[in-house]
């Protein structure tokens, strides 16, 4: 695949200054990039420095409408980097593995496949599960009964999908990742001091456009579900317990943990390591920055504001706590 700099311009709604016949066939970066490949410059200060590099197609803000090169072109548009990444997705489309089954596998005899599925080496499907189109299962996956998979949805090595879990179209789960699990829900016997299940017969819910990365765990609702909304995205070693519920275009980084029955709405950030406990409401847009806590039944509200600490509460709260506490040690 290559793209002129006329097709990157139409993709991005920008202009193409220079040849707009210059084409690219790969990313790089601009330190290493050759007269074949596309880089992106979102910072003003930086633009001299990447016009000279040796890539054949610059992607700048509309501070470089002026720009000029001795080769190459320039597509000048209003997201540089969101124009890279879509640009990128033309350039390296995702690897198409053999359409079919293969002799591996073990697909139950109920089970529906959409068309042009591949299911890969020692991958099982059981009664009942539902593939879409295009769905990609590769080595080792193990999907449960009743399980339903959107079209173009991709599952890479050794992802197990328990029985009645639901994916829209388009996920990505990435290796290792373990969804619809019993949650961690027990009652204690006070006059044997020992702890018995509370059933977990609820399923787990997710819709369009969700991504997982690696060794990640999401369990199925108690009695009820656990739902992930639209375009959601989760980063490696991500849980959620059962009843969560995530709302639309979320972001979550590595090590988040959010207990039962607790809520995050749409668009809110999440950074690394973040401990949520059980019954919290985190609002919409609001973005918890790393390694903070946020205690039972607390509300989060705020969008765009950041919150951190434990317990987390407004950025600029915590720092003059530390202002306070650094004058107070050093009397």
């Amino acid at each position: 695949m290559t793209l002129s700099a006329l097709d990157i311009a139409q993709l991005s709604g920008g202009m193409a200054i220079g040849d707009p016949n210059a084409t690219v066939d790969s990313m790089a970066a601009p330190e290493t990039a050759r007269a074949h490949q596309l880089v992106f410059v979102e910072d003003p200060r930086r633009l001299d420095a990447i016009l000279a590099s040796g890539a054949g197609i610059v992607i700048a803000g509309p501070f470089a409408a002026a720009a000029s090169r001795p080769t190459g072109a320039v597509v000048v548009c209003e997201q540089p980097r969101l124009s890279f990444v879509r640009a990128g997705r033309r350039l390296h489309p995702r690897d198409c593995p053999a359409r079919g089954v293969h002799a591996t596998a073990v697909v139950d005899p109920t089970a529906t496949l959409g068309k042009d599925v591949s299911i890969g080496p020692h991958v099982t499907v059981d009664a009942g599960a539902c593939l879409g189109d295009r769905v990609i299962l590769e080595a080792g996956v193990r999907i449960g009964q009743n399980v339903r998979i959107g079209q173009d949805s991709l599952l890479k090595a050794n992802v197990v999908v328990y029985p009645e879990t639901s994916i829209g179209a388009r996920a990505v789960v990435h290796a290792g990742t373990v969804l619809g699990s019993d949650g961690f829900g027990y009652v204690r016997d006070p006059a044997t001091g020992r702890y018995e299940p509370f059933p977990q017969v609820g399923r787990l819910v997710i819709e369009d456009d969700v991504e997982f990365g690696a060794l990640c765990t999401v369990d199925r609702g108690a009695l009820g579900e656990t739902r992930i909304r639209r375009g959601t995205k989760l980063d490696n070693q991500v849980h959620l317990a059962h009843n969560v519920q995530v709302g639309e275009d979320v972001v979550m980084s590595a090590q988040v943990g959010i207990a039962g029955s607790s809520v995050v709405e749409n668009q809110a950030v999440i950074a690394g390591q973040v401990g949520i406990a059980d019954h919290v409401h985190i609002g919409p847009g609001a973005i918890l920055g790393a390694q903070c806590g946020v205690p039972t039944r607390k509300v989060i509200k705020g969008p765009g504001e950041l919150f951190w600490g434990t317990p987390a509460r407004p950025i600029k709260q915590v720092l003059k706590e530390l202002a306070v506490l650094s004058r107070m040690t050093k009397k």
